[in-house]
């Protein structure tokens, strides 16, 4: 028996098979090991990506940059990292399944139960086992758990633990697995023998950046949040920029599309994890319903996913995209309600959507509102939307 946390080999193997069987049992679909040492190279990418302001509003990303590039800089005692894997698929493809019915797409990971807590108890529960187990044969074993909340870059430690690659849309992709998973790692002070890290399997294939409906994919491995349908609809505080609410389409929480094209996901599974499995109510839910949810309303519908986090206001903004992209004149009425919404990114995607549906006659109402409007960005808007209207360049306005 080694001393603190370096067990002798036979003792660390026994270590991992525990750590191993306690994954298969908690329904994880994946366990690796990664060196704390192992993602320099994307530290280093991460820090140009912010360099060039390509992280948006994301502030926490350049405030956490010097703890996400090194592990040991977040915790100088971790010796080795382990990375989990576990499934959330859908049933169907978002791609597959009908769109332009009325109703609203929410990213298949927001669908039910918050993934965090989920994923973060089970967490703890295989490392206290670790821990205990490591103690009783006189091993020192420190551990903290993170899923997602801290500033850890999972994606690239999942690839140097051999769970996955980052793949050109900059998501982690397993050929095993396919890419609908949830990673959550233990960061312990015990010395473990590291998995063999992961390598692309992407090859020639482009279908993430080829179907991506804004382009944020700018190269491959490349991204673009600014651009990005997920983070305008989530991360993003204000009005979604004019030159991507068409593109919105019908999404009015995250975007799936680079993952759901890829063709690794032949391999996925659907979730079955009742807490992760799709909610009906949540699965195309209808426009109709959605622009009238007051803020309880939508803490009822949203309790426990993670919709509820962008709050009732950022929410009705994209629902409000969606419907001016639905060309259903029947909502006008819905849409009219919202115009005089306490939020003023409330009120400017009404005005716009309602420019969307109603270009006729529209001029007179927007220059009115205009000038009515006590928010400059907001005025901007029905000004906007009436320039729209009148030339008829209504695709991307």
């Amino acid at each position: 028996m080694s001393e603190g946390g370096a067990p002798t080999t036979a003792l660390a193997a026994r270590l991992v098979g525990l750590v191993e069987r306690e994954a298969t049992r908690l329904g994880f679909s994946g366990v690796g090991i990664a060196d704390p040492a192992a993602i320099e190279a994307a530290g280093r990418d991460l820090a140009r990506f912010v360099e060039e302001g390509r992280h948006g509003e994301m502030a926490w990303m350049a405030e956490t940059l010097d703890r996400r590039a090194d592990p040991r800089t977040l915790w100088r005692e971790v010796r080795s990292i382990l990375v989990f894997a576990f499934d959330y698929g859908p049933k169907t493809n978002p791609l597959e399944g009908p769109r332009g019915d009325g109703r609203g797409e929410i990213s298949a990971y927001a669908r039910n139960r918050d993934y965090h807590e989920l994923i973060k108890g089970r967490l703890k529960e295989i490392g206290g086992k670790l821990a205990a187990e490591a103690r009783r044969t006189g091993v020192a074993c420190d551990l903290k758990v993170f899923v997602d909340t801290a500033p850890v870059m999972e994606k690239p430690l999942a690839q140097a633990a051999g769970l996955a690659w980052v793949a050109k849309s900059t998501l982690a992709i397993s050929r095993k697995i396919g890419g609908w998973f949830f990673l959550g790692t233990i960061f312990t002070t015990l010395d473990l023998p590291t998995s063999e890290p992961e390598t692309s399997h992407c090859g020639s294939c482009n279908r993430c950046l080829d179907v991506c409906p804004t382009a944020a994919i700018t190269a491959p491995h490349q991204i673009d949040a600014r651009r990005c349908l997920s983070y305008l609809t989530i991360e993003h505080a204000g009005a979604i920029p004019r030159e991507f609410r068409a593109a919105m389409g019908d999404r009015i929480y995250g975007c799936d599309d680079c993952l759901a094209v890829c063709p690794w996901n032949r391999f996925a599974e659907a979730a079955r994890e009742a807490k992760l499995i799709a909610r009906a109510e949540l699965v195309r839910p209808r426009l109709a319903d959605l622009v009238e949810l007051d803020d309880a309303a939508f803490r009822a519908l949203f309790a426990g996913s993670p919709v509820k986090r962008i709050g009732r206001d950022r929410f009705l903004r994209n629902v409000l995209i969606a419907i001016g992209n639905s060309s259903d004149a029947s909502l006008e009425g819905a849409v009219r309600r919202r115009l005089d919404e306490p939020a003023a990114v409330v009120r400017g995607a009404a005005a716009w959507a309602l420019g969307r549906l109603t270009p006729e006659g529209f001029a007179k109402e927007a220059a009115r509102r205009a000038a009515a409007e006590r928010d400059g960005d907001v005025a901007a808007e029905w000004t906007a939307s009436a320039i729209v209207g009148q030339t008829g360049s209504g695709g991307t306005g």
